[in-house]
């Protein structure tokens, strides 16, 4: 067996701090990894896991209110284009979940309010997935897609529309989920200043 320890997180390039904006009462972790030159802003209540990573190079990057973003999970990937992407935003709605190893790409991407991205999805550059969406784990959307409000997306490609009415009982589930989440993670964000 070899005595060596690997590194858990990448090192990050240096100089490459993005301008931030984060509500006094949020939860990053300490081995979050925010990278970048556009600005990335973390609204009220909101949760980044250990080994999240946002990187704003292509664009900024807003996290709303209450919102979960697992360990691993990518926001604002940079992904090759044969055009020029002019804004390269990543937006995510209050209450957005997503989870572990799901990567959202940079290209005006939105995510709408009450939306779960779940393990290992991918969401494309330019894609608008609506409000109180489900895309299970593995599932692609689209570079420029669009997914209506209330779908839920297989990863095989099947899609149905959420017809439970459950939205209020989720958002009440995750402000419960945070709270612990909070307890749990050690918070730092000043690393981040």
């Amino acid at each position: 067996m070899s005595s060596k320890r690997h590194s858990i997180l990448p090192p990050a390039p240096a100089g490459s701090k993005p301008p931030i904006h984060f509500s006094s009462s949020i939860t990053i972790a300490d081995s979050a990894l925010l990278t970048g030159t556009h600005p990335i802003a973390i609204h009220s209540e909101s949760v980044v896991h250990p080994r999240a990573r946002l990187d704003s190079l292509a664009g900024r990057i807003t996290v709303g209110r209450r919102c979960v973003v697992h360990e691993r999970a990518s926001l604002g990937a940079v992904v090759g284009t044969s055009g020029r992407i002019t804004e390269a935003a990543v937006t995510l709605g209050d209450y957005v979940i997503v989870e572990v190893g799901a990567a959202i790409e940079a290209g005006e991407t939105v995510i709408g309010e009450g939306t779960v991205v779940g393990v290992g999805a991918r969401v494309g550059a330019g894609a608008v997935v609506g409000k109180h969406c489900t895309l299970t784990p593995h599932t692609e959307i689209a570079a420029g897609e669009v997914v209506p409000d209330f779908t839920v997306v297989y990863s095989n490609g099947m899609r149905r529309t959420d017809k439970r009415g459950a939205a209020e009982l989720r958002n009440k589930g995750l402000a419960r989920q945070i709270d612990v989440l909070r307890r749990m993670i050690p918070s730092n964000p000043a690393k981040f200043a």
